[in-house]
């Protein structure tokens, strides 16, 4: 069965990291269909992600009560729907409405999606099963900046949306087919005391230091992450290149990402979690500095955007694969649900504040070298890290 439904999750949240990039990447073409300024979108852009941390912290839960095939295909027939209704969308606020949505439909899959794989993977590989089906959203979000000129031109920028759309509720059937229909709960009175317990367990004194640098790290990683990828392709565009160049750009952010989340999580299993994230970030640091010899140069920006995207997404993806470090497997699923949660406020706060710098005219490098002030944040955390690290290794339990 895990043979067939793990494919199948990977096949969802790849497609959800393209629903995830779809928004900024078609924001060049909106603005010139629309002829508004692009700073007038930073509510649609943050919106999926309000949604997200909604859907996250009061739907997601509810895959323990009712099931997780019921959440996962329901919320996967949602954000299908809300897709494609983004497509139709003709006002700034039909795309915040159909966006919000999209993003508490996501909200609701992405847990279940994670625990269902947790519950499938063999106990040996748990780690790497879980680091391979995330690792989807960063290819859907590299997918979908290769083909989204291809499919304006097929039909504008509403296919964008529609194509996406039409795919997830494919996707929906298809998971309604395999799923099982049934699971093996716990009790109704042995269930509810202990999810009362997991849901606060990070928050206890046992747990708070480490909770407050992995919540910490994850918000403000996510913070500068969205803060980019929002802003991206406009950012290019002002810099001299074509909407379709810069649409295909964001696929090697994406790329980095993808091989710098492998490589910092290869040195956090050799315990160089520190040492790792310390580097990513001052290379972070530097490519900020040296996108101003980038003018116009998509060779030397798909360079940088390799380097940027390594440091940022990388690092966002290997902070979820380094929770293992800070946690028990008791509080394990409890700790990641709250940092997702919490992390929505940086998600959201990133593109509205990228979208301030944008009404202000910021050319791509000092709006980069603003966002060298969270990537400092995030060195002065992982410093932390290290000491709470140790004071859990020495508590007794």
């Amino acid at each position: 069965m895990a043979r067939l439904i793990l494919p199948l999750f990977f096949m969802v949240m790849m497609i959800d990291g393209y629903d995830l990039a779809a928004m900024p990447l078609a924001l060049p073409y909106l603005v010139e269909a629309m002829g508004v300024e692009p700073s007038a979108f930073s509510t649609a852009l943050s919106a999926v992600l309000l949604g997200l941390g909604v859907g996250a912290l009061l739907i997601g839960p509810l895959g323990d009560r009712f099931g997780r095939r019921l959440l996962i295909v329901s919320s996967l027939a949602l954000i299908g729907a809300a897709t494609i209704g983004t497509g139709f969308s003709a006002s700034i606020t039909e795309f915040v409405i159909w966006r919000f949505f999209t993003g508490l439909a996501l909200g609701a899959c992405l847990p279940n999606i994670t625990a269902y794989t947790a519950e499938l993977a063999p106990p040996e590989r748990k780690a790497t099963s879980l680091a391979v089906i995330s690792a989807g959203i960063s290819i859907g979000a590299i997918l979908a900046g290769l083909i989204t000129p291809a499919l304006v031109k097929l039909g504008g920028w509403l296919a964008i949306f529609h194509a996406a759309g039409a795919f997830i509720l494919v996707l929906a059937a298809a998971l309604f087919a395999a799923l099982p229909k049934t699971q093996a709960p716990a009790s109704e009175n042995e269930a509810a005391p202990a999810a009362r317990g997991s849901i606060l367990a990070p928050l206890s004194p046992r747990y708070l230091p480490a909770t407050a640098v992995f919540v910490g790290l994850y918000t403000v990683n996510a913070f500068i992450l969205y803060m980019i990828v929002s802003w991206l392709p406009h950012l290019l565009t002002t810099d001299g290149l074509s909407a379709d160049a810069a649409s295909q750009l964001t696929a090697f952010f994406q790329g980095g990402g993808l091989a710098g989340g492998l490589v910092i999580s290869w040195f956090i299993d050799r315990g160089r979690r520190v040492y790792a994230f310390t580097i990513a970030y001052a290379l972070v640091i530097a490519a900020f500095f040296a996108t101003g010899a980038a003018a116009g140069s998509a060779f030397l920006w798909s360079v940088l955007l390799l380097v940027i995207g390594g440091g940022v997404s990388g690092a966002h993806l290997a902070i979820m694969a380094s929770s293992a470090s800070f946690y028990p497997q008791s509080v394990f699923s409890s700790a990641i649900g709250l940092a997702v949660a919490v992390a929505r406020i940086g998600a959201i706060a990133g593109p509205l504040a990228g979208g301030a710098l944008v009404a202000r005219d910021f050319a791509p490098q000092p709006f980069l070298l603003v966002c060298g002030a969270p990537v400092l944040i995030c060195i002065a955390i992982v410093m932390a890290s290290a000491r709470v690290k140790k004071a859990e290794e020495i508590e007794p339990a």
